[in-house]
């Protein structure tokens, strides 16, 4: 899986700073983005990082004499956003962000620096997006597949999954192969609860789908939460939304790849009660198999 270009993120990147109040009226020229920690040290964003907090980035311009002609700092918050504001409104195409220290945990290196792109200017205020940046780990997960690329290695591509091994059980913590829909209730058996492998139950939702999501159901309510709603149009849709995410993650061959739940989530909570409910059916049809060439059944096997 690439990096994520797709309008989600960019849109939760600027969404951010509504929710925490950094996008103030007469602003002038704002720079966004998010920094995840590459917990494979595979050198780009997977589904395997997480957003992360407490990791400070730079933004840096330098002038055609090579001197640096700008350079400011901010901190991500809990969502990993980080925006940073410059006065005036100056060019800031050839300007560059990259991190400079990760939090205690994940701060072992550094991924490569990203170009700035400018998302609109109007109104007296430019807005510019930077590509996801990555801090490492001293170590990757002992779940990540084994050939993934070893810290030196400048921009290694996304590691290739090894085949099946002649074993009953895939290997803990990856993504099976094997196109598997299951749906919510059966996510909620405590018989199954190993094949919760990127998230845990107590995963915020609005961490797991970003500012959109926080701003409709709140910063405490958990993915386990999110699973039990019913009865409200809202709730339904963060069931089947929680589901299809849970199943993205437990299934490379799921109907909907993870950043395309994430995304389509995000659509259905800014668009119309209708645009929502259509989402929500076709989350269901999704995780009850119906989607696709014919149905997809569960792979659930009871955990030992």
């Amino acid at each position: 899986m690439g990096r994520p270009k797709n309008f989600s993120w960019v849109l939760a990147a600027i969404a951010a700073m509504f929710i925490g109040g950094d996008l103030r009226v007469g602003a002038d020229t704002v720079v966004t983005g998010s920094v995840f920690c590459d917990r494979c040290k595979d050198g780009h964003w997977s589904l395997f990082d997480y957003p992360l907090s407490g990791a400070k980035v730079a933004v840096t311009c330098g002038g055609a004499d090579g001197q640096t002609t700008a350079y400011k700092e901010d901190t991500t918050n809990w969502l990993g956003c980080y925006t940073l504001r410059f006065e005036g409104r100056p060019n800031l195409s050839g300007c560059y962000a990259r991190v400079v220290a990760g939090p205690e945990g994940c701060d072992a290196g550094v991924g490569p620096a990203r170009g700035l792109t400018l998302v609109f200017r109007m109104f007296g205020m430019a807005t510019y997006t930077v590509d996801p940046l990555l801090s490492q780990p001293a170590q990757p997960m002992g779940f990540c597949p084994r050939d993934s690329a070893p810290p030196s290695s400048p921009t290694p591509r996304l590691p290739r999954l090894p085949p099946p091994a002649p074993v009953s059980r895939w290997p803990p913590g990856l993504p099976t192969l094997e196109a598997s829909a299951c749906t919510y209730d059966k996510w909620m058996m405590p018989q199954f609860k190993c094949y919760w492998k990127v998230v845990s139950p107590q995963t915020r939702v609005a961490l797991a789908f970003g500012p959109v999501a926080a701003g409709r159901y709140g910063m405490d309510m958990t993915l386990w939460e999110g699973l039990q709603g019913r009865g409200d149009l809202y709730r339904t849709l963060l069931r089947e939304g929680t589901t299809a995410l849970l199943n993205s993650y437990n299934s490379v061959g799921f109907f909907y790849p993870t950043l395309g739940v994430i995304d389509r989530m995000n659509r259905a909570l800014l668009g119309s009660s209708r645009q929502a409910l259509t989402t929500a059916l076709r989350f269901r049809r999704a995780n009850s198999g119906a989607f696709g060439p014919g149905n997809v059944t569960c792979n659930f096997d009871p955990c030992s």
